[in-house]
């Protein structure tokens, strides 16, 4: 669904971090985030400057970063155990969850049930539990990947 949104010719890529500000590991999360993408801007600038020797374009991973202290909706978390996939996923996003329709039922009951940090890649169809860096890097880096298709 967030593919088709947000996959518009044009449009940027959307990372999304849920994030919990009192968590050291959510902190570390949108720290990385935030470096990738001031990383980005600071390559955007450096190209538009000079006429020669331009950033090479793999290096660069655009994207529009969305830190939200709100649980996802309904709609968003559905997306997110579908790119996380298998059926472990309810129980890595929500706490105690079973399956999804209880990890639904979960989350609506009470939003801190869902557990942070969760980096998701509406464009790329893919989410990050925890704070992995090696993983949120791959992340970026399919978007990059992505651009260049």
């Amino acid at each position: 669904m967030f593919k088709r949104i947000f996959g518009e010719h044009g449009a940027k890529n959307v990372v999304t971090l849920f994030h919990k500000p009192s968590s050291t590991a959510s902190t570390r999360v949108h720290t990385l985030l935030k470096q990738a993408n001031a990383q980005a801007v600071a390559h955007a600038t450096e190209d538009q400057a000079s006429s020669h020797q331009a950033q090479d374009k793999a290096e660069r991973i655009e994207f529009e970063l969305d830190v939200t202290e709100a649980p996802p909706t309904a709609d968003q978390l559905k997306s997110i155990l579908d790119y996380l996939g298998g059926s472990g996923a309810a129980s890595k996003v929500i706490s105690g969850a079973q399956n999804e329709t209880d990890a639904m039922q979960r989350l609506k009951a009470d939003g801190e049930t869902f557990l942070r940090p969760v980096v998701v890649g509406w464009n790329q169809g893919k989410a990050v539990v925890g704070e992995s860096e090696s993983e949120i890097l791959s992340l970026l880096r399919s978007i990059s990947k992505e651009d260049k298709a």
